[in-house]
């Protein structure tokens, strides 16, 4: 049985135009897209088996593809209270969103183990009315389950890089990174961080201060700091120097502790003037460790780049990366004025910044921290409150104080905060600044570093001050990559009133002109998709009534707003933003990044009917009591929208419609396949059906021509890969680029093809090869690569790399298509136009 939808406003690809769309109920398939609107008795309905019942024009509606959400906390088995696969998934698919990408945590027991995963899985089925795929988790202790989880279906991994506030989430470290990064290379997955950490070693840490009328931060000299020593000259940067943390200049003092021969400082945390080395677990691979080089400050270290206003302390491999693929330029495109509040001190913010009470990403202290953890007296007990930092020894007396909120607390340590408010919101943006992020990221750079072929993300992003990060990165070529969220491109730190703790998020919302500058960031591609973090909690938990923003539980509940909120937002930049970048940020980039780029993401053939009717005309309020969460509580709560959702379908069935409600029967599936890893590095060409499609662009009117090509490329297709070359010379890749650039390679290229190329595959088979290649194509030892199954799995991503390719080239036509054919032969060829005096001048 097959249906149709058909609007003048179709979203295909990087166009909306006129479009009817078939697809199969049984296999839930996209099985053709005709660009125009059909009339119910057309032939290619009839075709297809449409009858006039089942094909409906849905103009001027937009049709477009569903939305995929890679960060929803759906938050069962466990905490039910919080949200359930049924109520989370019926938000979604109220908002468009056809896939959602369940987080490892706030579930209890979390999605650190394969018996874990199977309670997940079980607690799951026949609960879900949108399609649901799992991220398990990264903690100190499941080094060993990662593989296996990935066999069991996960989409890949999150970790926390500070407190998550949830006892059976504990925070990771560098060194856990690292190897986790060695036991997944070569599998089909991606690790993903909560990219927070206090940019010290110790309770009392290196801080900035803005003085008035100073534009660029300095460090607050701290004497008593036993690790390192500092001077003032100007800083240098050397690729083996003195160990020590770089301070407005030299540093020519060593850090006590542990130092490598290649002048690396392993360090975790400092007491009575000792490095710590780390250490996550019991594993005795020893050559695993990150040897974390010596963190040097951002704002002076790079050629007097000023990042921004925060001290952001980066291993100096990571420094000599921004040293290397940055400018000031750069730099100050994402770089912002002081934005030091008037109703809180310097002195308040430094002491807001440092206390180890606060800076957890939920409270880990005070009742609301008991109501989230049953057993939180026996776990809490000296728990690190983060991988790098530790606080003043938290006693079993102070333990006893637990009752008492973490602001509490807090005061009891540091004096400085005595006349802070916790209802103001400017009080919690300023216990977590700008660095919190940024030394983060400079962090899993270096990791990435370390192993450049594990694709990592950052969940998340909140501040302005990543960005040079992020590209830096990018132009090294390392995997990574970084979202942010509805709330982040929305909501601004000046409009959230005191006692407003619903607004609370980790990061935190953060000031208008940041969130101006994350929009451009995400223009510019360098963050690449947009989700919702959906991170509900009972109201109990948010403490509206107290209003005390740092016992208040963090987490902006939005599944299913984020289309609205998008568009609504995007009418207001210069140009506007368009549902093509929509769709491009939250459907297609996300299906890419969970490993669902082959079924989700786009309107194409063979692709999942996941279908959204979108009326952009439409505004509404958003009012708490209307929403499908479980707990009835946003920070969108009386806002007005435009644009809002009509209808959605999921694989072809109608989950959700205004008029309707909900289907009745839950019909979304359990995303368990393996990841799927495209083997071209375009974009643009995703199967063998795209490919006949741009084929069909390039058809010749002469028949018999284009029989002949429809053949060859028939026959190309069903080869199988085994047919293809298993290896790839990078200098020959690196050739074929030079040869490409060249005169002769532009001559041909117009020969073939009519128009001159940007060497575009060239350039992507060179870096295909960088990662895949080999440096000389060498004879195959059989029983060698058949024992190396990391070897077998790299010559296969080449066979299928030449594979595509070949399909590709067949699509683009040739000659044929941009010459004439002549037919009768030239009795002077290249001489008919010269006369016979030309010879005699």
């Amino acid at each position: 049985m097959s249906r149709a939808l058909a609007s003048s406003k179709v979203l295909l690809d990087d166009a909306v135009c006129p479009a009817t769309v078939i697809f199969s109920i049984e296999s839930g398939k996209i099985l053709s897209i005709v660009k125009e609107v059909l009339q119910d008795d057309h032939p290619i309905l009839k075709d297809y088996d449409v009858s006039p019942e089942d094909f409906k024009d849905v103009s001027p509606l937009v049709i477009m593809p569903g939305l995929v959400d890679a960060h929803v906390h759906l938050n069962e088995p466990g905490r039910t209270e919080w949200e359930g696969f049924a109520t989370g998934t019926r938000a979604a698919a109220a908002g468009g969103v056809t896939t959602v990408i369940d987080m490892p945590l706030n579930a209890i027991p979390p999605t650190t183990t394969v018996a874990n995963f199977n309670l997940k899985i079980n607690a799951a089925r026949g609960q879900t009315w949108v399609d649901v795929g799992f991220w398990g988790g990264m903690v100190p202790t499941n080094l060993d389950d990662l593989v296996p989880l990935i066999r069991m279906g996960v989409r890949g991994f999150k970790g926390f890089l500070i407190e998550s506030g949830v006892d059976e989430f504990p925070a990771i470290t560098p060194n856990y990174i690292v190897k986790a990064m060695k036991r997944v290379r070569g599998e089909a997955t991606m690790l993903m961080f909560h990219a927070e950490m206090q940019p010290h070693t110790k309770h009392q840490p290196p801080v900035l201060a803005v003085a008035d009328g100073e534009r660029t931060p300095r460090l607050v000299a701290n004497e008593s700091h036993e690790c390192f020593v500092r001077d003032t000259g100007s800083v240098e940067i050397e690729e083996d120097g003195p160990n020590g943390y770089v301070q407005n200049g030299h540093a020519n003092g060593q850090a006590n502790g542990h130092i490598h021969q290649n002048g690396g400082a392993k360090y975790d945390d400092c007491e009575n003037g000792e490095v710590e080395e780390l250490s996550d677990d019991d594993d005795d691979d020893d050559d695993d460790e990150l040897v974390v080089e010596t963190p040097v400050a951002l704002t002076e270290a790079v050629e007097e780049l000023d990042l921004g206003r925060s001290a952001s302390f980066v291993p100096k491999p990571v420094a000599n990366l921004l040293h290397k693929h940055s400018n000031q330029a750069e730099f100050d495109e994402y770089k912002l004025e002081d934005e030091n509040g008037a109703d809180i001190s310097n002195e308040e913010r430094i002491a807001l910044a440092k206390s180890p009470y606060l800076q957890g990403s939920e409270p880990q202290f005070g009742p609301y921290a008991r109501m989230a953890n049953p057993n939180h007296e026996e776990t809490v007990a000296h728990k690190p409150s983060t991988p790098l930092a530790k606080p003043n020894e938290i006693t079993d007396e102070k333990l006893k104080d637990n009752f008492e909120d973490p602001f509490v607390l807090a005061q009891k340590e540091d004096e400085a905060l005595a006349n802070v408010d916790p209802s103001l919101y400017s009080s919690f943006l300023a216990s977590r600044p700008d660095n919190f992020e940024t030394t983060a990221i400079a962090e899993i750079i270096n990791c990435s570093l370390k192993y450049p072929d594990v694709p990592l993300h950052i969940v998340h992003l909140a501040t302005h001050e990543a960005i040079p990060l992020m590209r830096a990165a990018k132009a090294r070529g390392l995997p990574i990559t970084a979202e942010t969220c509805f709330h982040y491109l929305s909501l601004t730190a000046e409009k959230i009133s005191a006692c407003s703790t619903h607004f609370k998020c980790c990061p935190p919302i953060r000031s208008d002109a940041n969130r101006q500058l994350l929009w451009r960031a995400l223009r510019n591609d360098i963050i690449t998709t947009v989700v919702s973090d959906h991170s509900p909690c009972t109201p109990e938990l948010k403490g509206l009534e107290k209003g005390d923003f740092f016992s208040a539980w963090g987490g902006i509940s939005s599944v299913g707003l984020g289309l609205p909120i998008l568009y609504t937002e995007g009418q207001r930049l210069n140009p506007p933003i368009s549902l093509q970048e929509i769709t491009k940020w939250c459907s297609w980039n996300t299906a890419k990044q969970v490993g669902l780029s082959h079924v989700k993401g786009k309107l194409a053939v063979g692709f999942d009917a996941d279908i959204i009717l979108f009326d952009p005309e439409t505004s509404y309020i958003v009012q708490n009591d209307q929403l499908f969460f479980k707990n009835k509580l946003t920070a969108y709560d009386g806002m007005e929208f435009q644009g809002r959702v009509v209808e959605t379908l999921v694989r072809g069935v109608s989950v959700f419609s205004i008029k309707r409600g909900h289907s009745k029967e839950a019909l979304g599936k359990l995303l368990l396949e393996p990841r799927h890893t495209s083997p071209s590095m375009s974009d643009k060409i995703i199967n063998d059906k795209d490919l006949e499609d741009i084929q069909g662009l390039f058809q010749d009117p002469d028949p018999e021509i284009n029989a002949r090509r429809v053949e060859v490329y028939k026959t190309a297709r069903e080869n199988d890969i085994s047919s293809f070359p298993s290896d790839l010379s990078i200098m020959s890749a690196f050739d074929d680029v030079l040869s490409c650039f060249s005169l002769g390679g532009q001559i041909k290229n117009i020969y073939r093809y009519g128009t001159y190329t940007t060497c575009q595959a060239q350039r992507e088979k060179f870096w295909f090869a960088m990662w895949n290649g080999s440096f000389s194509e060498k004879d195959i030892d059989i029983e060698k690569v058949a024992a190396n199954q990391r070897e077998l799995e790299r010559r296969q991503k080449v066979q299928e790399f030449y594979k595509q390719r070949l399909l590709e080239k067949k699509a683009l036509g040739s000659s044929e298509d941009v010459w004439d054919e002549r037919k009768t032969l030239l009795n002077r060829p290249f001489m008919e136009n010269v006369s016979p005096q030309s010879f005699q001048e």
